[in-house]
């Protein structure tokens, strides 16, 4: 459940995950999570920074999502009961490897 949060709603969340600046919460850290237990992933990374091309922390989060190959999607309900039991009606089907921490 997206909601309203500050006036930024889903666009500002995806806003912040895509720009690398979420790394600490949600969906950033577990996909930073991932790509650092991914030994080919931090090599890389590292190479870049021993050949003098270091990435900022924002840039490693920016990367480590392009990595994750992610899409969204969303649906708009009445109210928050309904948002709920929409999530988790989708929750429980198991064709897709779901990203969400409610599961």
């Amino acid at each position: 459940m997206a909601g309203e949060r500050s006036g930024d709603g889903l666009r500002g969340r995806l806003r912040r995950y895509t720009s690398g600046k979420a790394l600490a919460s949600g969906l950033g850290e577990t996909v930073l999570d991932r790509a650092l237990a991914d030994p080919d992933w931090l090599r890389a990374r590292l190479t870049e920074a021993e050949q003098g091309r270091p990435m900022r922390a924002t840039d490693w989060g920016r990367t480590a999502l392009e990595r994750a190959g992610l899409y969204v999607c969303w649906s708009v309900t009445d109210d928050r009961p309904a948002a709920r039991t929409l999530e988790r009606a989708v929750l429980s089907l198991d064709t897709v490897p779901w990203w969400n921490r409610a599961r």
